[in-house]
């Protein structure tokens, strides 16, 4: 079924007009959310403007607004002010996005209509469309909508502005400024909706962490080694993490002062870390229990990077693989455990040889798993630092390590922090 028969459906059903339905709906589906989902909405606002005396609009703070209401006038602070280009009814739409706030809280927004917001003004709202963004209410700003500057400030416990670190941030985060030095940045070219595209992709880091970033309109500012103060970015999530997003309207300036990295990832047990969701550059301490199936030398597909099974990739059927070396080791702290995951470069550290090595192994042996066996023998039973990106979903929780060294702590230290964490 198309958008235009659902619009058509739902419009009949409420006894509506269908254009005004298919608006809304297209305005949520933009945004990502299912059509089933998108119908309930609408037709719940409509319920909820009937309950209401046919439009009569609430007054509400920010706190007290929610995703069962249709619109709403409320007053409040302008926290951020994004700029941002979307594909929209197969045309370019520019849209202004950030958070707003009050004494009671804040609420982030999304403007199709250019209102001139400043961040630091206090505005007051009316008929402010609310939907639902990612489980949390939402205001959407439009030509239905007022926009009345108020002269009194409002106390709000809210930085104004938008700067953030980057350990702060979470996907959703819109019209966001931070301070950073790029750490690693590379040229891709992708399939963009303009076709053929060409990107910047690398590592950003701050005092507080590190996130991946992509720049949409590849700027010479970005280079390794620089410290830039980056304005109006929005935040979306990639592989389970907080991934910066640096756009057409986005802001690029050197600072004159470099901005200091942390030396190591956020520390954390294995059971809160999982928790989180999945994280970019996190460390975490356990000892290795095993080492799984598809480790030690393997082999790929040449076309798609899958790990193979006797020369059969699970989507170009027969092909000549290619060597590597993996390992997959179970890190277990008492919280909680993940799968480890070394690439080629650390797991020659760990086995002690490079690929030519690993391959000799096997042809003396004349058995590949000697390898694996190898590696199990040097690592299981032991205790390591693990540092990396952690991606948690239906199959586990994974880290893609960048670091993995034995843990220096000493045997007494270790037995003390271990009988604490027993006790508590």
């Amino acid at each position: 079924m198309s958008l235009d028969d659902h619009a058509e459906e739902l419009a009949s059903s409420l006894g509506v007009d269908k254009t005004e339905v298919k608006g809304k709906l297209e305005n949520l589906e933009q945004y990502g959310v299912p059509i089933d989902e998108a119908k309930e909405t609408v037709r719940r606002n409509y319920s909820d403007s009937e309950s209401t005396g046919g439009g009569e609009i609430a007054t509400k703070s920010v706190a007290d607004v929610s995703t069962a209401d249709s619109r709403v006038d409320t007053t409040a602070t302008v926290l951020s002010v994004g700029k941002r280009s979307i594909q929209y009814n197969g045309d370019q739409q520019v849209i202004f996005e950030g958070e707003v706030a009050d004494q009671s809280g804040k609420i982030s927004y999304t403007s199709w209509e250019d209102f001139d917001l400043q961040p630091g003004e206090t505005v007051h709202l009316g008929n402010a469309d609310v939907r639902e963004w990612e489980g949390h209410p939402e205001l959407n700003l439009g030509d239905s909508t007022s926009v009345e500057r108020v002269e009194d400030d409002l106390d709000i416990e809210y930085e104004v502005g938008g700067d953030a670190r980057l350990a702060t941030l979470e996907p959703g985060d819109r019209g966001v400024n931070v301070e950073v030095q790029v750490l690693d940045v590379e040229e891709k070219q992708i399939n963009g909706r303009d076709g053929e595209t060409e990107i910047l992709s690398g590592v950003l880091g701050d005092e507080t962490g590190r996130l991946p970033f992509t720049d949409w309109e590849p700027r010479s500012e970005l280079s390794a080694g620089t410290s830039v103060r980056i304005e109006d970015v929005f935040i979306r999530e990639f592989r389970g993490v907080p991934s910066v997003n640096v756009s057409e309207f986005s802001t690029v300036e050197a600072l004159e002062t470099p901005v200091e990295v942390a030396d190591s990832g956020t520390q954390y047990q294995i059971g809160d870390a999982i928790e989180t969701g999945g994280m970019f550059d996190l460390e975490v301490t356990g000892n290795v229990v095993a080492v799984r199936d598809g480790s030690g030398l393997i082999e790929r597909c040449p076309d798609c990077g899958r790990v193979i099974q006797s020369g059969q990739c699970r989507s170009h059927g027969a092909v000549d693989g290619e060597d590597d070396l993996r390992v997959k080791a179970i890190l277990d702290d008492g919280t909680g455990t993940v799968t480890a995951i070394l690439d080629e470069e650390i797991t020659a550290e760990v086995y002690g040889g490079d690929l030519d090595d690993a391959r000799e192994h096997a042809r003396e042996e004349m058995d590949r798993e000697v390898v694996a066996d190898s590696i199990r023998d040097s690592i299981v039973g032991r205790e390591f630092r693990v540092r990396g990106t952690l991606t948690v979903d239906d199959y586990g929780a994974n880290l893609e390590a960048t670091e993995f060294t034995t843990h220096s702590e000493d045997a007494k230290t270790r037995a003390s922090r271990l009988l604490t964490e027993v006790e508590a």
